[in-house]
């Protein structure tokens, strides 16, 4: 399986994992397949993916074909904030699991901190950002703490072996420590040398919860999105020092990105659809950079280059996360 991660639940997560963000649904069965193939055990989804269904699809074939066995697969999945009132958690983390064809998630996490008004999944499913599917926010009053106790109770039922947190930020991670009668498990944030976020990772350590990098080239998952500051920023795979540590490692500027943070104890999930490059980015821990390239490479954190948040895709003014 390659190195693991022990979280605070007691079960090993793989270091090394496939995002499923992006992966469009007609090609995400095979390519969930072929990751398999090449040796990929961590799937990390989302009801906003829009593709769960089709990714358990592959899931199931490949335990059909005798690849690998449920046990031997850790699959990740979130739930998006309109089903964060109390009595949403739990459908909507049987809703996923039904488009999985899973009986548990090996992981569940809270995709973003600030809780949304419900939408039905009759009405519109993923059910995204805007209550109207348009352009209207509407936040729910629902406290973190009683979504935190309906996660709680997913892991008591059964329906998740392990809970965790995505896209939160230092404050509410200490709030949520002095009520959570099973802490958090794992982080998810966006971490690239763009954005390092040094103390939260401090914090992590200090508590005990794992994390996971998701955008560890940077800008180059947003460029479709128009967004200026990922126009206006060098490529990392195109920058002059990772290139240059490509070049003295004998590895590609992917593989330096991974290593940098895996070498650094952080999980990573990078997604391609060539089966040339899942086996490139998979084999990010087989060799070490120096201290001093590490160092090289963090140095590069500018603090606020930040390109996975609400106020990027949409104009609001309701809606402030990492403010």
């Amino acid at each position: 399986m390659g190195p693991t991660i022990k979280l605070s639940s007691g079960h090993e997560m793989p270091q090394v994992g496939f995002g499923l963000w992006k992966v469009d649904g007609p090609v995400a069965a095979d390519t969930v397949y072929n990751a398999i193939k090449v040796g990929y055990r961590l799937f990390d989804g989302a009801c906003d993916y829009g593709n769960e269904k089709e990714c358990g699809e592959g899931v199931a074939r490949a335990i059909k074909d005798g690849l690998v066995t449920r046990d031997e697969l850790f699959i990740t999945s979130k739930l998006w904030p309109v089903f964060e009132d109390g009595d949403k958690v739990e459908p909507a983390i049987r809703r996923s699991l039904s488009d999985w064809g899973l009986e548990y998630f090996d992981l569940y996490l809270i995709h973003f901190p600030g809780a949304l008004k419900y939408v039905d999944p009759a009405v519109r499913y993923p059910p995204g950002w805007h209550y109207d599917g348009k352009s209207e926010v509407v936040r729910s009053n629902t406290p973190m703490h009683v979504t935190w106790a309906a996660m709680e109770g997913v892991v008591d039922k059964g329906l998740a072996r392990s809970i965790g947190i995505s896209n939160f930020q230092a404050q509410l991670i200490y709030d949520m420590l002095r009520y959570a009668r099973i802490p958090p498990a794992a982080l998810q944030i966006e971490h690239h040398p763009f954005l390092v976020q040094q103390e939260l990772l401090n914090l992590c350590k200090a508590e005990g919860i794992a994390v996971t990098a998701y955008s560890s080239f940077g800008p180059a998952s947003f460029l479709t999105f128009g967004f200026k500051h990922a126009h206006a920023l060098v490529p990392l795979m195109e920058d002059e020092l990772i290139v240059g540590l490509a070049k003295k490692y004998g590895k590609e500027p992917s593989q330096i990105l991974l290593r940098w943070a895996t070498q650094r104890g952080l999980a990573v999930i990078p997604k391609t659809s060539r089966v040339a490059v899942m086996a490139q980015n998979l084999d990010c821990t087989g060799f070490d950079l120096a201290q001093e390239d590490i160092d090289q490479i963090t140095a590069k954190d500018v603090g606020s280059i930040r390109f996975n948040q609400p106020s990027n895709y949409f104009e609001t003014d309701k809606f402030w996360i990492f403010g």
